[in-house]
């Protein structure tokens, strides 16, 4: 109810009170106790909730016996009801959901009522006052009515998506069934009506006989006033009630016409999506058949060589980036469709030749048993580089491996490289950097430590368009350095040095070093570190890891920063596990977008509408950034592990493929290496004599060229002057630090097959 109709009402209870305290005719005194009672019973009975299916407001919810009653902010929408701390957080954060269609609905007293679906969910909540409360159970009880009444036609029908046709159907029976509730509502007014001109006529009868008696003084005034008053009562009812009737009036005729246009509409989209799907399938027939065609032509002209036509499998990968989007219902700017997508001309002659079987199993790991604490209790305060560890506590892959696998969401930086939004291009460039550490969850297996020189090479050109190149470029302190090129509009460069330190409880890993990324299309060029992981339990109990801290990209050409924070565990917490927000930024400092989600599972990203200062404080008494945003849209979620994978070190399907033996790599590539071959083959005694000999080669090496070195006597040499195969040494001119940086020859020297120059590290 508003508050101008409440005021209204007050106005009338204060007028009959005053005329009941006048009147002496027991008739009238009759109708006006029924008239004040119906008026006192509207000023304590809120309306309806007004037509539609959402419901939104404040409401105070029970949490726990030391903060008691918090307010929420409440939706009602489409038979479920979700509570969110503040009004900001409905694009991102919802706190629960509870679905009406099988919850309770109980009043404890004038404010308070409780709302549960069985045991699992309750909710004890309170409105500010009883009028409000009302609402809610109002509000609350149709949703459910209609909920319930939605669930049992889903039922019916066995099918969990209606076609278009019946969604149609059941809005129009939803419009005529809105058309009946209206029509009753309206007889009942004019019910009411009759009653009210009934026995307003006969108070209006008692009036004048009053006024007949012609009374002097105060009493005659009291007596006209009363009768004035009573007239423009019955004046405006009538009123009210003729508005109604022509309103349902006009109602039902133009009901007809709405149902028709919604049909229409509904048959319409049927017929579009009906065309949609005939016209890519006649595109994609028509691609294979093209494909085909050049496939026999290309055997032709190869006399001798047979070929093979890619089977239905094979050729469906292909056709990854020939995305299909929604009709989007608002910001049409808030996703960037892709460009349409030309052939690569470079590459289309090469595509048609089978793309490789790559493997989806590796050996089971073994189930050896060995004593922890006789090997870490001489190890607590070093760096973990530095201890001799068995392969019991390693995975039959290198860093150099791992580092390679930030490359399993590659399509995150396929789309940014289409985007036309500089700042749209960052949330995808953000959500990749997070990406990166979802296949770290149950990864609680360290990778060998590269030696130095070992690289490791991933051609996947005809599969995902890049291929990246890494070689361990130092040993002491160990570092990585990595570059990756695409096909597809991008390029990736990193180099990593990792700092750990055994802790007693836990371990920490610090990651070192800078990542680039950078577009051609734009000439964007974005920078970030890694965050901090923290591996827990490594005494007593199941380890688990925990990835916390914060990251900046920065777009060094436009300006535009997002920062990102990674929450650390907490188990007085209540939010998400794993959870990962980010704004944003344009150069100004002005927000435009905000990432949610968490590192293991999902991100999404909404456009922000408005910001503003919220009133709680946050951190160091800063005031906390409410953001006002559009429906959030997912922009990544992790792919789901193999089958099996627990019993495989829970390797990702990218994973399983990376030590996958393969012809004409490099002689220091780690796929050769002996030790973590056989440890992937289940023969970790052998594995562990094998990596003694490599550690003890590779520091008889490093000792030859210290003598080499000092043979020279001059101060401007190192003790150490190792350099880099394919990388070589110098200062980055965005971040002015000193990196390696490819030189370039690899892929060059793959083609020529001579791996002269190559150490021998094996």
């Amino acid at each position: 109810m508003t508050a101008s109709k409440l005021r209204a009402n007050m106005t009338v209870v204060s007028f009959l009170s005053a005329f009941l305290s006048h009147s002496r005719l027991t008739g009238a005194n009759v109708f006006n106790l029924w008239v004040l009672r119906a008026v006192m019973s509207e000023s304590k009975t809120p309306t309806p909730t007004p037509a539609g299916d959402t419901y939104k407001g404040w409401v105070f919810k029970w949490t726990n016996y030391i903060k008691g009653y918090q307010r929420r902010w409440f939706v009602l929408s489409n038979g479920l009801l979700s509570y969110y701390r503040t009004q900001a957080e409905m694009g991102h954060t919802c706190r629960g959901t509870i679905n009406l269609a099988t919850a309770s609905i109980t009043v404890d007293d004038a404010c308070n009522f409780v709302i549960s679906n069985g045991g699992a969910q309750t909710y004890h909540l309170k409105a500010s006052c009883e009028v409000e409360r009302q609402r809610w159970i109002t509000a609350l009880e149709l949703a459910k009515a209609k909920a319930a009444r939605m669930q049992a036609e889903s039922d019916d029908s066995g099918d969990d998506f209606p076609a278009p046709r019946e969604v149609a159907g059941s809005q129009i029976s939803e419009v005529q069934s809105a058309m009946r509730t209206l029509g009753s509502k309206v007889e009942d007014l004019s019910t009411c009506n009759d009653l009210i001109s009934k026995h307003g006529s006969a108070l209006q009868r008692s009036l004048s006989e009053l006024d007949s008696l012609r009374l002097t003084g105060e009493a005659g005034e009291k007596i006209r006033q009363v009768t004035e008053r009573a007239t423009l009562f019955r004046i405006t009812s009538n009123a009210m009630i003729n508005a109604c009737r022509e309103f349902l009036t006009l109602a039902q005729t133009h009901s007809k016409r709405w149902q028709k246009a919604l049909q229409a509409e509904r048959e319409q989209r049927v017929r579009l999506e009906e065309t949609l799907e005939q016209l890519a399938k006649q595109h994609n027939h028509l691609e294979r058949a093209f494909r085909g065609a050049a496939q026999a032509n290309t055997s032709a002209d190869n006399k001798g060589d047979t070929g093979s036509t890619p089977g239905k499998g094979e050729a469906s990968d292909e056709d990854d980036d020939n995305e299909f989007f929604d009709a989007m219902e608002e910001a049409p700017e808030f996703i960037t469709v892709p460009e349409p997508l030309a052939m690569n001309q470079e590459s289309s002659s090469q595509d048609l030749v089978p793309l490789k079987k790559r493997r989806t199993r590796i050996p089971d790991k073994p189930n050896y048993s060995l004593n922890l604490w006789s090997i870490m209790k001489n190890c607590i305060g070093k760096e973990l580089s530095k201890i001799p560890m068995p392969v019991n506590f390693n995975e039959p892959i290198s860093m150099l491996q791992r580092l390679s696998e930030d490359l399993e969401y590659h399509e995150l930086l396929d789309k940014a490289a289409k985007c036309h939004s500089s700042l749209e291009q960052m949330c995808y460039v953000a959500a990749f950097s997070v990406s990166s550490y979802s296949t770290t969850v149950h990864r609680t297996g360290k990778p060998f430590n590269p030696l130095l020189g070992e690289t490791f090479e991933l051609d996947r050109r005809r599969e995902s368009g890049y291929r990246s190149l890494c070689e361990q470029v130092s040993h002491h302190p160990p570092a990585a350095a990595h570059h990756v090129i695409s096909e597809r509009g991008w390029t990736l460069r990193q180099e990593i040095t990792v700092a750990s330190k055994f802790r007693g409880k836990y371990l920490s890993i610090m990651p070192l070093g800078t990542i680039h990324a950078i577009f051609e299309k734009s000439n964007n060029h974005y920078t970030w570190k890694k965050v901090n992981t923290t591996v827990h339990n490594i005494i007593v109990g199941k380890l688990w890891i925990d990835q916390s801290g914060e990251i900046d990209v920065v777009n060094h050409t436009t300006g535009d920063r997002c920062h990102l924070k990674f929450a650390p565990y907490s188990y007085f917490s209540r939010d998400v596990a794993r959870k990962v927000t980010g704004v944003v930024m344009d150069k100004d400092g002005k927000a435009h977008y905000v990432l949610s989600g968490t590192w293991d599972e999902k991100m999404e990203f909404s456009r922000v509408m408005q910001s503003s200062r919220g009133g709680e404080n946050g951190t160091e008494g800063k005031q906390k950034t409410v953001y006002q945003t559009l429906k959030a849209r997912e922009v990544w979620r992790r792919n789901p592990l193999p089958e099996g994978a627990e019993s495989m070190y829970y390797f990702t399907t990218l994973a399983l493929t990376l030590n996958e033996p393969e012809e004409g790599v490099a002689p220091t590539d780690s796929r050769l290496r002996p030790d973590q071959r056989l440890m992937e083959a289940g023969r970790w005694d052998e594995a562990n004599a094998e990596k003694q000999r490599l550690e003890e080669k590779q520091r008889s090496a490093r000792r030859e060229r210290e003598r080499e070195a000092a043979s020279q006597r001059t101060s401007s040499v190192s003790h150490d002057n190792y350099q880099a195969r394919w990388f070589e040494h110098c200062e980055d001119r965005v971040s002015g630090e000193q990196v390696h940086i490819y030189k370039g020859g690899y892929w060059e020297t793959k083609d020529r097959g001579n791996w002269e120059g190559c150490p021998d590290i094996f």
